[in-house]
């Protein structure tokens, strides 16, 4: 049940989620999210952005998309406290290293929000950390009054786009150098963490020190046609040249479920068993990419003229 809604900045409200009975819920994980059922067949992933110490409340900060393709558009018009809505379990897939002696932690506007849980987390746990939270603008950014009150405050540093230069994120000046055990986490739209990204790299800092996680990405569907066999009926199915796996499956009466159709949740994995994709998701690693043995059925396609899935 939806226990309080607020909106804290332009464009972005924050739901407080209780069990309706008043039991506590299922613990999460620093960094994970829930799908939430929006509407019958309407899934979307948001992060949990409180403490996870605190299992009576799960927090989810949702930003209204200008091309929302109905998931913010419709919890920002309909969901209101009072509202029972149906959630999943947490899940992660953007956890904190255990290894990590140091964390640098980065939001990008609504990227913030599974940065917070990470920094309650650190920071009940007495580990090392700093925040550095970028947003266009204070009336635009989430969670300010939280991160000012938060006993971690003095190591939460703010950056507006609209602000003076010398304020601004600056990756050679405000990153640490790279070391053993120190590790980046970064979050925010695609744009934004590819430059820090790409700046951290430049530094020196090694891949499996990097951890990322999009919430929207561009898709390219485009490339020549291909088919797919599915090996379990043996049936064959054409993938046209603008369209994706997913669609022409979809066409041809297979169902395959989907939530974020941007390759970035891994909902539509899938196990190739002959063929070589042509990875263009965000989920797999390089290394699970190189592997050619899954691939997610929303974006990507395929180098060679078939590929055999197991469907």
């Amino acid at each position: 049940m939806i226990a309080r809604r607020e909106q804290p900045a332009q464009g972005i409200v924050v739901l407080d989620l209780v069990d309706p009975a008043g039991g506590r819920l299922p613990p999460f994980e620093p960094g994970a999210h829930v799908d939430v059922e929006i509407s019958p067949g309407l899934i979307r992933q948001y992060s949990l952005c409180g403490d996870p110490a605190d299992t009576h409340v799960y927090r989810l900060g949702i930003l209204l998309e200008p091309a929302s393709r109905g998931g913010s558009a419709a919890i920002h018009a309909s969901f209101h406290a009072g509202s029972r809505i149906r959630i999943g379990s947490p899940r992660n897939l953007f956890p904190l290293a255990a290894e990590a002696r140091r964390s640098i932690l980065i939001g990008g506007g609504i990227g913030i929000t599974p940065i917070m849980a990470m920094a309650h987390h650190l920071y009940s746990t007495a580990q090392d950390f700093e925040l550095y939270y970028c947003a266009r603008a204070p009336e635009k950014a989430g969670f300010l009054s939280e991160l000012n009150e938060a006993g971690f405050r003095d190591r939460v540093h703010l950056h507006f786009d609209d602000g003076p230069e010398v304020q601004r994120f600056d990756a050679a000046r405000d990153l640490p150098q790279p070391a053993g055990g120190v590790h980046l986490y970064v979050c925010g739209p695609e744009g934004f963490m590819n430059w820090i990204i790409a700046d951290a790299q430049r530094l020196g800092y090694p891949d499996a020190q990097i951890h990322r996680e999009y919430f929207k990405t561009s898709v390219d569907h485009s490339g020549e046609a291909f088919e797919v066999l599915l090996s379990r009926s043996n049936r064959r199915v054409t993938v046209g040249a603008e369209s994706s796996i997913v669609t022409a499956l979809a066409d041809a009466g297979v169902r395959v479920t989907t939530s974020c159709e941007e390759g970035i949740c891994g909902t539509c994995l899938c196990t190739v068993l002959s063929g070589i994709p042509d990875h263009r998701d965000v989920y797999l690693t390089d290394e699970e990419k190189a592997a050619n043995d899954q691939m997610l059925l929303c974006c990507s396609r395929s180098k060679t003229p078939q590929l055999v899935l197991d469907i």
